[in-house]
């Protein structure tokens, strides 16, 4: 049985809010138990118009093959001080991929931490602690000052950081230019463990 697309866009946009992450077509197709792309497709292409006719602080954002409902960047600085900020392991290993290679494109994170990025990302972006702008067909991101406040850091520049994440990996730049943070065991992308708050002797985050 055909479902009109105005119901079928309302669904979407349920599916999409109570979900909190990025989904797929093929994801939201098995949710609503809809096995038509197209109608699927022409729903989110639906949706896309109506929040970017709309004044609203939401927005329905297409990420690699996914989408998600988001906070417009202009509106991610008001829900801060409400987002919850406790990071999981996988999040805090994107943010200091992230925060050790920035700018880094997210295909490239994709590389480092597969399909799961675009969920990391998304969470990153909505508590403030990176953003992206949009390049090319992808997303360059960067910590954001909020980053340096959280982490008690004495600076907010990428390569003030990129030092710090250095000394807690343990490792020395090589001659040739900043190590790459990778297990050399599984060949997988290593992300340093970052503390919350600044060290005893740190002065204040210079921002």
């Amino acid at each position: 049985m055909a479902v009109k697309v105005d119901e079928l866009a309302l669904r979407v946009e349920a599916v999409l809010f109570a979900a909190g992450h990025p989904l797929s077509v093929h994801e939201l197709g098995e949710t609503l138990r809809v096995s038509d792309p197209p109608a699927l497709q022409e729903a989110l292409r639906a949706l896309q118009k109506t929040y970017g006719a709309r004044q609203t602080a939401l927005e329905l954002a297409h990420v690699g093959d996914r989408y998600t409902l988001q906070l417009r960047e202009p509106f991610l600085e008001v829900a801060r001080p409400v987002t919850p900020t406790e990071l999981a392991p996988r999040t805090l290993k994107a943010l200091t991929l992230i925060a050790y290679h920035q700018p880094l494109l997210q295909s490239q994170l994709v590389k480092m931490l597969g399909e799961c990025t675009y969920e990391e990302v998304g969470r990153l972006r909505s508590t403030g602690l990176i953003r992206a702008e949009p390049k090319g067909s992808t997303l360059e991101l960067e910590t954001t000052r909020a980053f340096a406040e959280y982490f008690g850091l004495a600076s907010t520049r990428p390569e003030e950081i990129r030092r710090i994440l250095e000394q807690k990996l343990g490792v020395s730049p090589a001659a040739s230019g900043a190590p790459s943070p990778v297990d050399p065991a599984s060949g997988a992308s290593r992300a340093p463990e970052l503390s919350v708050g600044p060290p005893a002797d740190a002065p204040p985050a210079q921002l």
